[in-house]
């Protein structure tokens, strides 16, 4: 198992699709993930340290934690099966519950909990950029300085 960092969304074009980027943080893999514009505005409005003005879903998932005295102690991307990611929330008391990759990376940037890959899934969609590809990752870092949560709308057409 790989412990991961987020590295961001991106959206993907023509289609408009976001895309989940996570990086090992011990080694050289990408792991992209493609997500729902309402998970993928989550992320980024987390990343970017925007407060809205009411909780979102996330957010109140994060808050019933601490009222209900438990920890979210990590996340991890367990499953690949015909294209779709599956997700463990590992909670205090050895307790689990299955989710979406996205809605697990999105409570644990807000509890600040690792997020980990199991190693046959990293093997499957990991993917390896090379050295001389360093300037697209920094081209991709710019991007998300500049994204708003503007840019996640779903348009019509």
């Amino acid at each position: 198992m790989s412990e991961m960092r987020v590295v961001g969304i991106r959206v993907e074009q023509p289609q408009n699709q976001p895309v989940l980027l996570l990086r090992e943080v011990d080694g050289e893999r990408y792991l992209p993930i493609w997500i729902g514009q309402m998970e993928a505005t989550a992320i980024a409005l987390e990343q970017q340290g925007v407060e809205p003005a009411r909780p979102l879903t996330h957010d109140l998932i994060k808050n019933l934690l601490e009222a209900f005295g438990h920890a979210l102690l990590e996340v991890r991307i367990v499953d690949l099966q015909e294209g779709t990611f599956y997700a463990d929330l590992v909670f205090d008391g050895d307790m689990r519950v299955s989710c979406r990759p996205s809605d697990a990376v999105a409570v644990a940037l807000r509890i600040g909990a690792p997020v980990f890959v199991e190693e046959p899934v990293l093997t499957e969609a990991g993917l390896v950029m090379p050295d001389e590809r360093e300037d697209e990752v920094e081209k991709f870092k710019e991007f998300l300085e500049s994204v708003s949560p503007d840019d996640f709308k779903a348009t019509d057409g």
